[in-house]
């Protein structure tokens, strides 16, 4: 596992507009270029919240990236408490 390879990878689709497109036009080639676990990408793929948080993604991270993914704050909460 490579938190910060993980924590790199959203913060570049948090931050960085161009990455954001290229995450989005082509997710599997974007995750491709991070040296992520299988785990890892399966969870950013999914957006398995809860994993995400479970592997120690920051929340100040953590939640940006879902919001671009339209999570809602309830669900949000549900999945860092386990309750999904």
């Amino acid at each position: 596992m490579s938190l910060y390879q993980l924590q790199k990878l959203i913060y570049d689709v948090n931050r960085n507009p161009e990455r954001r497109d290229a995450y989005r036009a082509d997710k599997a080639g974007f995750l491709a270029r991070y040296e992520l676990s299988p785990g890892e990408q399966a969870a950013i793929a999914d957006l398995d919240v809860r994993q995400l948080y479970s592997y120690g993604v920051h929340p100040l991270l953590l939640r940006p990236f879902t919001l671009l993914h339209r999570v809602s704050n309830e669900d949000y909460a549900k999945a860092l408490a386990g309750l999904e």
